[in-house]
């Protein structure tokens, strides 16, 4: 699995980023993707859609101000 830590990023980095990230993976492979930005689910669920990969979300999270506060916590798999 890999991750990317967009969080402090606002539209439109956290999908611009996930697309060169899923460029690099093999089909199945899953990105993980860390956000602060509230409109990164709406944006990359139907990035993913129009592209053929799953989404989904696994919650938010917190964690101390220096481990980034609260995010959410956002899983691509890429399709076929």
């Amino acid at each position: 699995m890999t991750t990317l830590d967009a969080r402090g990023l606002a539209c439109p980095m956290p999908v611009l980023l996930a697309h060169r990230r899923m460029a690099e993976l093999a089909p199945g492979q899953i990105l993980r993707v860390l956000t602060t930005d509230p409109e990164a689910p709406i944006d990359l669920a139907a990035w993913a859609a129009e592209e053929g990969h799953g989404f989904r979300v696994l919650g938010p999270r917190s964690g101390s101000e220096e481990a980034g506060g609260r995010w959410l916590e956002l899983e691509l798999r890429k399709g076929g």
